[in-house]
């Protein structure tokens, strides 16, 4: 239903000459969340991983764990700030 609602609009705004206008910066850092997801997915299930194979190890591990997760928590932190910067 989205689509045949949006499909006549974006039709009469190449038609015009105006372009489609809106922020793309919402979907370049929709596209940039992914990576960091999928990042953090991976970072959780090695840990898990690894302390279910060797619990006594969970303990020194974790702070590698945080320190993953930080970074790439930085990495989609960066993401949402580019756009603001590099805007118009």
């Amino acid at each position: 239903m989205f689509a045949t609602e949006l499909a006549p609009a974006l039709i009469a705004a190449t038609s015009t000459g105006k372009g489609v206008t809106g922020s793309i910066g919402a979907i370049g850092y929709g596209l940039a969340a992914i990576g960091p997801g999928i990042g953090v997915g991976l970072v959780f299930a090695a840990y898990i991983n690894s302390s279910a194979r060797q619990p006594e190890s969970a303990a020194p591990n974790r702070q590698n764990l945080f320190l993953g997760f930080a970074l790439i928590e930085a990495l989609a932190l960066i993401g949402i700030v580019i756009p603001f910067v590099f805007g118009k």
